[in-house]
Parts: C-alpha cells; sequence; structure tokens
C-alpha cells in the first residue's frame, strides 16, 4: 500500500504500543471511548421530541385530509375533460408544457413505486395519487376557469394554501414546528376542507365541531374529546350558548347547575323550550345532610350552599312557570351524596354532548377540571366487537338511574 493510503491499526485492545506500533503513513482512528460522544438522551432531549412528533403529527393529519381532499377536487374537474382523449395519460395532459418537469418526476416515482411493490391500494395507481400540494395547486390555477363554478374565491383558495405551505415544508423534513404555525396550519386547513366541501352531517353552526384529529384518533380516548383544568377554561373554548343553544334535548345533574342556571338566561331557556327542548333538571335538595356535608368540605357558613341551591332552582320555577308546556321542562331534587355534576345535551341523537365534572373536596366547581365527551358518533377504525362503552353513555345512565330516584319539585 502506498503512503497515502488509508490503513487501519492494528488491533487488539489489551496490546500495549504507542506511536512506534503504528505503521508509517498509517492513519489511527480513535476508539468510541475516546471521541467521548454521548449517545443516550436524558429528559429534557426525550420530551423536546416527544413536543415535536405530537405537533407535527397534528399537522400531518391535517395536511393529509387537504392533500385527499384536493385530489379528489381536481380529479372530479380535470378528468372528464381530458381522459376521453388522453386516457390514462390525463393527468400529464392537463399538467401542459408548464408543468413537464414535475409531473415528469411524479410518473418516474409512481413507476418504481408500482415495480418495488409499495402500492398496497390499487386506488393509488395513478400519477395524480402522487402529486404534492403545490403540484395540484398549479393543476387548478392553471385551470382556473373549469373550478371557478364550484369554488367561490380563488385569492382565498390561494391565501390558505400559502398558510399551509409553511407547516407542509417543516413536516415533510422533520423539523421543528411551532405552536403558532401549527394553529395557523389546522385554521387554513379547516378552511380549505370547508371551501372545498364540507364533510357530510357537519356545519359552521355545530356547538362543537369535529376535529380532524378526534375524528380520526378520537376513539382512543372513550370518547372523551377535551380536558379543562377548570371551568373558566371551557368556557372559553365552548361558552354556554355554544353548548346550550340549539338544544333538542337538555338533562343536568349536580348540586346547583351554576353552568347553566348562571351563564344561560332565563329568557334564552324558555325560547329553548318553546323551540321543542325537552329539559330534566336534577338538584341535590337543599334541606338534605349531603349539602350540609358539602358546605362543611368547602368551608362555607351554614346554609350558604342550600341558599344559593334553593335560589337556582326557584329562578328555574320562574322559567318553567313562563311555559306553555310546562311538562317539557321537568325539575327534580335528590337527597343522595353528589359524586359529579353532568350536562348531557341532545343526548339520544349521534351529535350529543356532555360536560362533566367530579366534586373535589376543597374545590368549588367553578375550579374543578372538566371532561368534555361526544357521544353516538361511530368509529369507522374500531370494529363493534372491540370497541368499548363511551363516558358518554356511562354518565347518561347514572344520569337516569338518579332521575329515577328522585322527587319532583312543584
Amino acid at each position: 500500500m502506498s503512503s497515502g493510503g488509508l490503513e487501519l491499526p492494528p488491533g487488539g485492545g489489551g496490546r500495549e504500543g504507542g506511536a512506534a506500533d503504528v505503521p508509517p503513513g498509517a492513519v489511527s482512528l480513535a476508539r468510541p471511548m475516546e471521541i467521548g460522544a454521548e449517545l443516550d438522551w436524558g429528559a429534557d432531549a426525550w420530551n423536546e421530541v416527544r413536543t415535536r412528533a405530537r405537533r407535527a403529527g397534528r399537522a400531518y393529519i391535517w395536511l393529509n385530509l387537504v392533500e385527499q381532499r384536493l385530489r379528489a377536487v381536481v380529479a372530479a374537474v380535470l378528468r372528464p375533460i381530458y381522459e376521453p382523449v388522453h386516457g390514462d395519460d390525463w393527468v400529464v395532459a392537463a399538467a401542459g408544457p408548464a408543468g413537464q418537469e414535475w409531473v415528469q418526476r411524479a410518473a418516474a416515482v409512481h413507476e418504481v413505486s408500482r415495480r418495488k411493490g409499495y402500492l398496497l391500494d390499487p386506488a393509488d395507481d395513478n400519477v395524480l395519487s402522487f402529486l404534492t400540494l403545490p403540484q395540484l395547486r398549479e393543476l387548478m390555477v392553471a385551470h382556473w376557469p373549469c373550478f371557478e363554478p364550484y369554488l367561490e374565491n380563488r385569492r382565498d383558495l390561494e391565501l390558505a394554501l400559502d398558510e399551509l405551505e409553511v407547516a407542509r415544508n417543516v413536516v415533510s423534513r422533520n423539523r421543528a414546528l411551532s405552536v403558532a404555525v401549527l394553529s395557523q396550519a389546522e385554521r387554513a386547513s379547516a378552511k380549505l376542507i370547508d371551501m372545498l366541501g364540507s364533510r357530510p352531517g357537519e356545519t359552521a353552526t355545530d356547538r362543537l365541531p369535529v376535529d380532524a384529529v378526534e375524528d380520526l384518533v378520537g376513539d382512543r380516548y372513550a370518547d372523551v374529546v377535551g380536558v379543562h383544568s377548570d371551568r373558566v377554561r371551557l368556557q372559553r373554548q365552548l361558552p354556554a350558548e355554544d353548548l346550550f343553544g340549539g338544544a333538542r334535548r337538555l338533562d343536568a345533574i349536580g348540586i346547583g347547575l351554576n353552568l347553566l342556571v348562571q351563564n344561560y338566561s332565563g329568557r334564552r331557556l324558555v325560547r329553548l323550550a318553546e323551540a321543542g327542548c325537552r329539559t330534566r333538571l336534577l338538584f341535590l335538595n337543599p334541606a338534605s345532610s349531603a349539602v350540609r356535608r358539602r358546605e362543611r368540605e368547602l368551608g362555607l357558613k351554614k346554609g350558604e350552599l342550600s341558599r344559593s341551591v334553593e335560589m337556582n332552582i326557584r329562578h328555574m320555577r320562574r322559567v318553567r312557570d313562563r311555559l306553555r308546556d310546562t311538562a317539557a321542562f321537568e325539575i327534580h331534587v335528590f337527597d343522595e351524596t353528589p359524586r359529579f355534576t353532568a350536562y348531557l345535551v341532545d343526548g339520544d341523537t349521534a351529535d350529543g354532548l356532555a360536560v362533566v365534572q367530579s366534586y373535589l373536596r376543597r374545590a368549588r366547581g367553578m375550579e374543578s377540571p372538566v371532561l368534555v365527551v361526544r357521544g353516538g358518533r361511530s368509529r369507522e377504525l374500531v370494529p363493534d366487537a372491540d370497541r368499548e362503552t363511551g363516558l358518554f353513555e356511562t354518565y347518561r345512565e347514572e344520569f337516569e338511574s338518579a332521575w329515577a330516584d328522585s322527587r319532583p319539585v312543584s
């Protein structure tokens, strides 16, 4: 070997020797322990990568939905125009000379994927499935007169796609995604999906629109779609007007039901009832020993909590007295130890929603953690045999059991 070549040093870790043991011209490679590299990650590093993965995962789901929807729209509009003449090469023809480079690159990747067996679904065995979001956008812009009858505003569409591009670039290269960019991407994605055609059965007026991430992985969390550290944070996302507004059925159980009584006016409740909403309110009996025990837990003066509950009941009685059909607005009391408060809205329908709080020994209702639970939504990814009963049904059964044992308020 020439003196300019690379020669590994002799092995034998237990052998002693210095520079004289290395042949002239050889390059000495440092042993791993001599480099001093630390391969293990500490807790902070793991927390960082998990945070990155969570954000990137959320963004990827949104980007995936937008790309699939955009691909379907492009196919629906352009395929009938180009396929009758160009057959399977209709995407290449639609791209035209201006898009010749990127469409040929997509066709090449498609061919390699087909040869190597990467196409797991026959529906993806086409060039269109290999176009990226910017390329799909190019097709739409180049053929905008074809899309204009279906899409209201080209400028809004392009602005939303511009907002997505930062997140798409970051996620595709597995770089750090900030909270601000993630939020921007989610807003832009929701706007694009709405512009390209809302999902069946969902409208912008839903009290809590189904989030894309919830829609895909929500079955893992027993239909819990939100967790808040207290009721104040809940009401920032889901105000009482949105929760109760437009309800067709309202069942509530708790000590004083303050979320409803103090945050949703009697006038609104009357209008709700007149529109056909059937309401059942179940208060803790203000004269029961359970109220006195709760007063001691919270450090309240004797009778303070019972007077508050009684005042809420009287307010609801006044609402009921203003209705033509008083039987549709029922008020009951129970005497058992209160375990939770729950508001179940449209609990007998597929779009039901529940707000649930457990009673903590030293925390008032405003300070207790809150679960938001969605009921009745089928989960296509989980077979019926493997699907667990959600929390919504659990709390609905608890309400019905307590209601059966309660007494009406005259």
